[in-house]
């Protein structure tokens, strides 16, 4: 069993860890934030929540080539030109059968 003297030696040493611990903390500092540059590409998923519908519908007009996508590789990408293409074609049909 631990001495009175010991325990004491033992709490006095804990107590210095904790200081370094909270000192070595608060020394470092997070690395810059790098800004992130926009994307030209985006995925199926991504570019369906850019025009706020589902993933199947989105790859239900990538098929019919409603809207443009590129292969790199194994993936299947969305260029952002190709949304706001879209988006403008399906706004001037819109526009189109309100006049």
């Amino acid at each position: 069993m631990a001495t009175a003297a010991e325990i004491t030696e033992l709490a006095a040493t804990l107590a210095r860890l904790a200081r370094t611990i909270a000192e070595r903390e608060t020394e470092t500092t997070p690395p810059p934030v790098r800004p992130l540059s926009e994307r030209v590409m985006l995925t199926a998923e991504e570019a369906a929540e850019q025009l706020g519908i589902g993933r199947t519908l989105m790859f239900k007009l990538l098929r019919a080539g409603q809207i443009e996508s590129v292969r790199i590789g194994r993936l299947r990408r969305v260029p952002v030109s190709a949304i706001r293409d879209y988006a403008a074609r399906l706004v001037a049909g819109t526009n189109r059968n309100a006049a």
